[in-house]
């Protein structure tokens, strides 16, 4: 009995001076706020000050600039300024700019949403979690609705695997009527990855995007009507369509009409379905006078057929042209005359070019770029423009080869002067090619195998008495491989250059930096070049000095 007693007493103690330790951390808080609020910092400084201060510490960490949608995101403890003091806190939650940006993950913006409240905001999402504290809850649903009521959204950049999310987030920026809501928003970029399309009619058929500057639709998306797009769209400045199936995709009338509703593009993207396969039978071509970079995918003869229908400025900056489910012929005949007909419009393509040509097994590609635009201001760069072939089979090298071939011929290769060739599964660059661009000084030479008259006309053929790249000065080697491990090749063709009192520069990297690369052959090199340079791999660093 007694002993019962006294746990009960033991048991009132305890209770007793939780409440006490209680009480005691109330008043240490109070005590800390009186001091807080005693220090310069939170006295001196007026508010607005130190909410911009705030706001410097929230800057984000931007996305590469070539990305029109790109987004930042916020470092590691962003908000810790708001365990400081009470003072700092209660000036954090009056700064509506420090909101604006509710991060990348719902998690993110659970913590950041009941805070935002005026400031224009840029609704991001990277990815959605697929757990049910992540989901996209009533809460949230309520905030973003508030925020289309409000028109305070200003960017609606959204990536999900699980389009039961995409829907129900793109559903809570659709108003129940048409009005003036999302009238403000100026960036639209939706990726959805998941197998079901994603129905956004209502959102397009609802909202009124008088302010949209950019828009991009990549994954399974269901528009109901393309032709509501058109009118809701006329600032566009990047329009990026990346539309796969089964989703429904425009016609060629209804993507004419919507390019022709935005004559300030600077930025064209289309690819897969997104390039119409129908023929409606009219000429109507759209004129893009503004327009600085193109991209285009899709099989070639639904592609050339748009490009027919579109008035191309000559000032492109970047062109990108790929085509799928190609023979070997469609590309000849449907590639060449384009190429041809795109290098004579663009008087810059008559300066100095480089040509980077390259091949898979299925992929041959050719991209062509200005090495010095003299005639174009310094402030805007080079153009390039690049050609891409992707083969229905695996066509056998000299297929290859003869395609290759095929991709240079439009080109004005006596322009030509740095030939940088990578990857490529044609193992020995064609002779003929190296008479065709006469004036090339820089050559770089990148996984290729070096044949036995390489860079040398070959004796028996029908060039073995004319000079090869008699302007050469400039040779690279990247990991080029010797079947014999001889370097006799490349010390003839040294040689061959130097007897002509060519003065040549050398560079080697990689394969040729093995144990064959000995002091003889080494010493032999840089008696016949002007400058040589020798970058070994870091793991044959050590053997590559042991063998010199």
């Amino acid at each position: 009995m007694a002993t019962s007693m006294g746990r009960e007493a033991n048991i009132d103690s305890i209770q007793a001076l939780d409440k006490q330790i209680e009480e005691g951390k109330g008043d240490l808080i109070k005590l800390k706020r009186t001091r807080n609020s005693l220090l310069n910092i939170s006295t001196r400084v007026p508010p607005e000050i130190l909410g911009e201060i705030f706001g410097w510490s929230l800057v984000l960490e931007a996305d590469p600039p070539p990305d029109p949608f790109g987004f930042g995101h916020l470092g590691e403890g962003p908000h810790n300024f708001l365990l400081v003091c009470h003072h700092w806190f209660e000036i954090a939650c009056l700064t509506p700019e420090l909101w604006s940006f509710w991060g990348k993950t719902l998690r993110d913006w659970k913590r950041c949403h009941r805070r935002s409240r005026v400031a224009p905001i840029d609704l991001v999402l990277g990815g959605c979690e697929r757990n049910p504290w992540a989901s996209f809850d009533e809460s949230l649903r309520d905030a973003v609705r508030a925020r289309v009521t409000q028109g305070t959204i200003r960017r609606v950049h959204l990536m999900s695997n699980y389009g039961h999310d995409l829907t129900s987030i793109i559903s809570s920026l659709s108003p129940n009527c048409e009005g003036s809501q999302n009238e403000n928003i100026e960036s639209i970029s939706w990726r959805e990855g998941g197998p079901t399309p994603v129905d956004v009619s209502d959102f397009f058929a609802r909202s009124r995007l008088t302010k949209l500057r950019l828009l991009g639709l990549s994954g399974r998306f269901r528009i109901s009507s393309w032709d509501r797009l058109a009118p809701q769209t006329t600032l566009l400045t990047v329009l990026s369509l990346r539309v796969y199936k089964p989703s429904p995709t425009p016609t060629t009338s209804q993507l004419l009409s919507l390019l022709a509703s935005n004559p300030n593009l600077q930025r064209l993207t289309l690819s897969n379905a997104a390039i119409p396969n129908d023929a409606d039978g009219s000429t109507f071509q759209v004129s893009l006078p503004n327009l600085k970079v193109l991209t285009l995918a899709g099989e070639f003869h639904h592609l050339f057929g748009l490009l027919r229908r579109l008035i191309l400025p000559e000032a492109l900056d970047e062109a990108s042209l790929t085509g799928f489910e190609s023979t070997t012929d469609d590309v000849s005949r449907t590639l060449a005359p384009y190429m041809r007909d795109y290098f004579q419009r663009d008087t810059r393509f008559q300066d100095r070019l480089e040509i980077s040509p390259s091949s898979s097994t299925t992929t041959v590609s050719i991209s062509v770029g200005v090495v010095c635009a003299q005639a174009a201001p310094p402030t805007r760069k080079p153009p390039r423009v690049t050609f891409t072939a992707h083969l229905a089979d695996s066509p056998p090298p000299h297929v290859l080869k003869q395609l290759f071939i095929d991709f240079t011929a439009p080109l004005p290769r006596e322009r030509v002067v740095f030939l940088k060739v990578e990857d490529m599964r044609i193992k020995n660059l064609p002779e003929e090619l190296f008479f065709m661009m006469p004036n090339i000084e820089m050559l770089h030479l990148s996984c290729a195998e070096l044949s036995k008259w390489f860079l040398r006309p070959n004796p028996n053929g029908p060039h073995a008495d004319r000079k090869l790249l008699p302007s050469l000065r400039s040779v690279s080697l990247h990991k080029v491989s010797l079947n014999d491990h001889n370097l006799d090749r490349l010390v003839k063709y040294l040689t061959y250059l130097t007897l002509g009192g060519q003065t040549i520069s050398l560079e080697v990297v990689g394969y040729f930096c093995g144990p064959h690369m000995r002091k003889k052959a080494v010493d032999k090199i840089k008696n016949l070049v002007d400058e040589f340079t020798l970058d070994p791999a870091p793991r044959r660093w050590v053997a590559l000095q042991h063998q010199i």
